[in-house]
């Protein structure tokens, strides 16, 4: 109908207008290849395109994949055993990484060290030694190890020169190795995270479900029971809750004991976040219709309203594990956590607890430098999968 027709009376019937001709595909517009991969993608597909735009994220996932999966090799990949002691290099400081000798390409080498006593203050004083040069040797045979505890080999990534040594983070107060002590620690301070989300997600999501789904009664009681919960003090709990450990059990026993209690501590904040949003998607209609339809409780927390919200379940994640490693390394600083025999990066930085040995023996201090570098990782991982989580967006 062109613009100028007369519109029909009130109460007259508007005339439809019918294409007399047939209808021709080629008429309507085509999508572009780029145009039909996009709306044709399915949500996984879009959420990895959005994510690899986030390179810092992309990167810190990248760190983190390798960081875990180095876990599963802490044998081969440390020169050293765990307990392996040198007691002709007590405290000795980090051995330099060289290419060049004298002007001539080597490839990575150390410098031997000589120490003398100083008769003075009794502190032992390494020399770096130029006319021994010890070259770093690849895939080699060195200590022998147990595989998990399970195959006996004797096969590293690098070993120190035949006669020598390769302390690149330097030795503690027994002449043990830091590096190597620092990846078998990864073991421990990184696993104590993903066991003790899990732990807090079952709870937090479980509990918070009930209280937001429900409501009225049940509701009430969770509520009051988190409260009670967040207003104590969250240091002084940790260390309530380790304190109670008895000091007859044993190392394993304590680990797993260490990452119940922190799974515990943080569930609270993750639960009433779960309550918030089914409280408002439960009145939806696609709620609605699962009730009608017979789907019990759980499966409509699980299958429909907990997807609604999953870029703030990664948030949470990402930013709970890193919180759970520092709980851990806090814990295990203050001697209330983990212990030896068992290695984690808060056990390595005992050594560095009075001001006087951080003061003369720095490199003590190197495994917090791993801690710092997985919290960022975290953090800059949970940025761009929180982004990618609505690719819509």
């Amino acid at each position: 109908m062109s613009n100028n027709a007369e519109m029909p009376a009130p109460g007259v019937a508007m005339q439809h207008f019918v294409r007399d001709s047939e209808f021709d595909p080629a008429s309507v517009e085509k999508l572009t290849p780029e145009q039909e991969k996009i709306f044709f993608a399915s949500q996984t597909r879009l959420m990895w395109w959005k994510f690899k735009k986030h390179k810092l994220a992309l990167w810190s996932g990248i760190f983190l994949i390798i960081l875990y999966g180095s876990i599963m090799f802490s044998e081969f990949l440390a020169p050293y055993g765990l307990n392996n002691r040198h007691v002709d290099f007590i405290h000795a400081p980090a051995q330099s990484l060289h290419l060049f000798h004298e002007g001539e390409f080597i490839g990575p080498f150390v410098y031997g060290t000589t120490y003398k006593l100083n008769m003075e203050n009794l502190q032992r004083t390494y020399t770096p030694d130029t006319s021994k040069v010890q070259k770093i040797r690849f895939f080699c045979h060195g200590e022998s190890y147990r595989y998990w505890g399970v195959w006996k080999s004797d096969l590293h990534l690098y070993c120190p020169a035949k006669d020598g040594t390769l302390f690149l983070h330097g030795t503690d107060r027994l002449g043990r190795d830091v590096m190597s002590r620092m990846i078998y620690g990864a073991r421990i301070s990184l696993t104590i995270g993903l066991i003790g989300i899990t732990i807090s997600f079952i709870l937090g999501i479980s509990i918070g479900g009930i209280a937001g789904y429900y409501g009225g009664m049940a509701d009430m009681v969770i509520q009051r029971v988190i409260e009670v919960l967040q207003s104590i003090p969250s240091v002084p709990l940790w260390l309530a809750l380790a304190a109670i450990m008895p000091v007859t059990w044993s190392p394993l026993i304590v680990y797993f004991g260490i990452t119940i209690i922190l799974g515990l501590i943080d569930w609270t904040g993750l639960a009433r976040a779960v309550r918030s949003k089914l409280l408002a998607l439960r009145e939806e209609d696609y709620v609605l219709a699962a009730q009608l339809m017979g789907a019990k409780p759980q499966r409509i927390i699980g299958r429909h309203l907990v997807p609604g919200f999953m870029s703030h379940l990664i948030a949470t994640a990402t930013i709970t594990i890193p919180t759970m490693i520092l709980g851990e390394t806090a814990l295990s600083f203050l001697g209330l956590g983990l212990r030896a025999p068992i290695t984690s990066w808060g056990v390595l930085l005992t050594e560095a607890q009075n001001i006087n040995a951080v003061a003369l023996y720095p490199w003590l201090l190197y495994p917090v430098v791993p801690v710092i570098m997985v919290i960022l990782a975290f953090n800059f991982l949970g940025d761009g999968l929180r982004d990618a989580a609505d690719p819509y967006k």
